[in-house]
């Protein structure tokens, strides 16, 4: 009776571990889902603000378009994957791919240190001119698709 128990025990052990082995995360998306801004703003708005919010609202839209700008070309959105754009799904491009998601989080780290430290330095008004003229950036990759 025990050796039965034990041997089922080991094949269910085995049979567990073969399974989970096998499983696969997916495909990664090219472009990243934390890509975005909440939302929106106009000139009004910005000019209430005080100063350390609209450095954040800065730092929040630099960071979004240098994650989705390098891959226009292939999408606008989240959810685009290698194998939906006909690229294999192969160790190699996926290892190419992380090692850009990594540069990527190198310069917005250092991009992120520079702002904390300089931009506070920054005129009111231009930080919210740059801040709108990102937005409109932001707005005109939704339609993007419309030019091919």
């Amino acid at each position: 009776m025990n050796k039965r128990i034990f041997l089922l025990s080991f094949c269910f052990i085995l049979m567990f571990g073969i399974t989970h082995a096998q499983k696969h995360k997916g495909p990664k998306s090219i472009i990243r889902e934390n890509v975005g801004i909440k939302k929106y703003h106009n000139k009004e708005e910005l000019e209430r603000m005080p100063k350390g919010e609209l450095l954040g609202l800065y730092t929040e839209r630099i960071e979004s378009l240098v994650k989705l700008l390098p891959y226009i070309a292939f999408a606008t959105k989240p959810g685009v994957t290698l194998t939906s754009l006909g690229i294999p799904d192969d160790k190699e491009n996926n290892k190419v791919l992380d090692n850009q998601f990594e540069a990527t989080d190198d310069f917005l780290s250092s991009t992120r240190e520079f702002h904390e430290r300089i931009l506070p330095y920054s005129d009111t008004s231009k930080l919210i001119a740059a801040i709108l003229f990102y937005e409109d950036m932001m707005k005109s990759l939704h339609e993007f698709s419309e030019y091919h």
